[in-house]
């Protein structure tokens, strides 16, 4: 039996991250998602939610767990006795950066091959920085999340939304004075 690991930050799981976790869940006997505890970059989600978050979506998968994980990935492999590691690419800087975590990975692990799936071309733009800056814009980003992660998304970012001020202006009340990508051109 082939058991892979697919792991990643999922801050949060999209809908690129699913078509990954799909494929691979029908060509291995089983996948465990792994979601990284302490990556570093700022996290929107804290583990758990992540974790839950990721569940939420795959749960139509009957042979797709989902795990947290902290440390290298390559030992998560070994825990959870996964001989293969799943990654998604979108582009040639995905592959370049996976291929040279790859070749470390074996050189730490030889026993656990690489596997990387290329995403569907409807999802090779997408990533979750996009998908949190339109959702904390207020954009629709329905097409990119299962509805529990927009859900989420959204009652996260309530808090944080500039609120009408009298003059028709806003005040920005708890919100980053600096603009994300997706706000402007240039």
């Amino acid at each position: 039996m082939t058991r892979a690991l697919y792991p990643g930050t999922f801050d949060p799981m999209h809908n690129g991250h699913l078509d990954i976790a799909q494929r691979a869940a029908s060509i291995f006997a089983e996948v465990i998602v792994g979601v990284y505890h302490s990556p570093p970059k700022k996290l929107l989600f804290s583990t758990d939610e992540r974790v839950d978050l990721a569940r939420a979506a795959l749960v139509h998968l009957p042979n797709v767990t989902v795990v947290s994980f902290f440390g290298l990935t390559v030992e998560c492999a070994r825990e959870v006795e996964a001989n293969v590691i799943v990654r998604g690419l979108r582009n040639v800087a995905d592959y370049q950066f996976e291929s040279q975590i790859g070749l470390a990975n074996r050189h730490l692990a030889p026993e656990v091959e690489l596997c990387c799936l290329v995403c569907g071309t409807e999802y090779t733009y997408l990533s979750s920085t996009i998908v949190k800056e339109v959702a904390g814009l207020s954009g629709d980003i329905s097409a990119w999340v299962v509805p529990p992660v927009a859900v989420a998304l959204s009652e996260r970012f309530a808090a944080t939304r500039p609120v009408p001020a009298p003059d028709g202006q806003s005040k920005s009340e708890g919100v980053s004075k600096t603009r994300g990508k997706m706000s402007y051109h240039g």
